[in-house]
C-alpha cells in the first residue's frame, strides 16, 4: 500500500482563511483587530526566517503587525522590560517570544513575564497547567496543529492506541496530554525507551517529535497506522523530517510529508490563538 499523505499546507490555508474571517467579524461587532507581538532577539537567521512568516501571514489575516527586535547583546532586564511593556498594551493580544534567544539569556524567566492570557505559544506554566488538567487555555500552536489534521482526515482517537516519540515541553508532552484528553491510550517513547520500534508498532496514531532525523523507520510502524512527522531537518538531500517518509508509506494508511505537513500548522494555530485571545480580551467570545 501507499500511504496517503495528510496535506498540511492545505489544511493550514483552510485555518488562516477562517482566523481572517473572524477578524473581519470582531472588528464587524465593535472589536479591534488583534494585534501580534513577535519579539525577536539578535539576528538568528532561521529566527528571522520565522519571525517575517508568521508576521507575513498575521497581516494577510487582517491583524496588527506590533513586531519588536532587540539586539543580542541586550541584558536580561532590557528584554524583561520590553515584555512587561507588551502585556501592559492593550493593543497587544499575544506575545511570541520567538526561541531561541542568545545564550546569555534567560528565556524561562522572560516566558515567564508573559500573561496567560496573551500566551499565544501556549509555553506558560499557567496555560501548561490549565491543559494538564484538561481546562480551557492557550494551547502550544504545534501540537494543537497536529490535532485539526487529524481531525481533518477523519482519524479516529477515542480508544485509540496512540505513540508520541519525543517529551519536549513544547511538543512531546502537550501532544500526548491532547490526545489523552480526546480518549485516545497514549505511551510517551524517548530517548530511554526500551525497543522503540517495538512500542511504536502498537500505535495506531504515530506522532514523532523527537528531533533525529530518519529515526523512526518502516518496521517500527503498524501497517494502516497514521504517523505525525513533527521533524524538520536541512540536510545534504534536502528537507527531512524525523520519519523515513519514502520507506514507511508503504507501510502506513496516512502520513504527513516533510515539508508541508505539520509545519505550516504551527503558524496558523499561532493565528488561531491570537483570535481567541483577542476576543477572550475584549469580552467578545463567540
Amino acid at each position: 500500500m501507499t500511504a496517503q499523505t495528510i496535506d498540511g499546507t492545505a489544511v493550514a490555508r483552510k485555518v488562516r482563511e477562517d482566523v481572517a474571517k473572524g477578524v473581519e467579524e470582531l472588528v464587524a461587532r465593535g472589536g479591534t483587530a488583534p494585534g501580534l507581538a513577535t519579539v525577536l532577539i539578535g539576528d538568528d537567521p532561521a529566527s528571522e526566517v520565522y519571525v517575517r512568516n508568521k508576521r507575513k501571514l498575521s497581516v494577510a489575516a487582517g491583524m496588527q503587525d506590533l513586531h519588536r527586535h532587540l539586539p543580542g547583546d541586550v541584558d536580561q532586564a532590557t528584554a524583561a522590560a520590553l515584555i512587561d511593556e507588551l502585556a501592559a498594551d492593550p493593543a497587544v493580544s499575544g506575545i511570541l517570544l520567538q526561541l531561541p534567544t542568545p545564550k546569555h539569556l534567560d528565556s524561562e524567566a522572560l516566558l515567564a513575564r508573559i500573561p496567560a492570557e496573551k500566551d499565544v505559544d501556549g509555553l506558560t506554566t499557567v496555560n501548561a497547567g490549565l491543559l494538564a488538567q484538561g481546562r480551557p487555555g492557550l494551547r502550544p500552536c504545534t501540537p494543537s496543529g497536529v490535532m485539526v489534521l487529524l481531525d481533518e482526515y477523519d482519524v479516529p482517537l477515542k480508544g485509540a492506541e496512540a505513540v508520541v516519540v519525543g517529551r519536549s515541553v513544547l511538543v512531546g508532552k502537550p501532544m500526548a496530554q491532547l490526545l489523552l484528553e480526546r480518549h485516545a491510550t497514549v505511551t510517551i517513547c524517548h530517548s530511554r525507551t526500551r525497543d522503540l520500534a517495538e512500542v511504536c508498532r502498537r500505535a495506531d496514531v504515530l506522532v514523532v517529535a523527537a528531533g533525529i532525523p530518519g529515526l523512526v523507520a518502516a518496521d517500527a510502524v503498524k501497517p494502516g497506522a497514521v504517523v505525525i512527522d513533527v521533524g524538520i531537518h536541512r540536510t545534504d538531500d534536502g528537507l527531512r523530517g524525523d520519519v523515513d517518509t519514502a520507506a514507511v508509506a508503504e507501510v502506513a494508511g496516512k502520513i504527513t510529508p516533510v515539508p508541508g505537513g505539520v509545519g505550516p500548522m504551527t503558524i496558523a494555530m499561532l493565528l488561531a490563538n491570537t483570535l481567541a485571545a483577542a476576543k477572550a480580551q475584549q469580552g467578545l467570545e463567540d
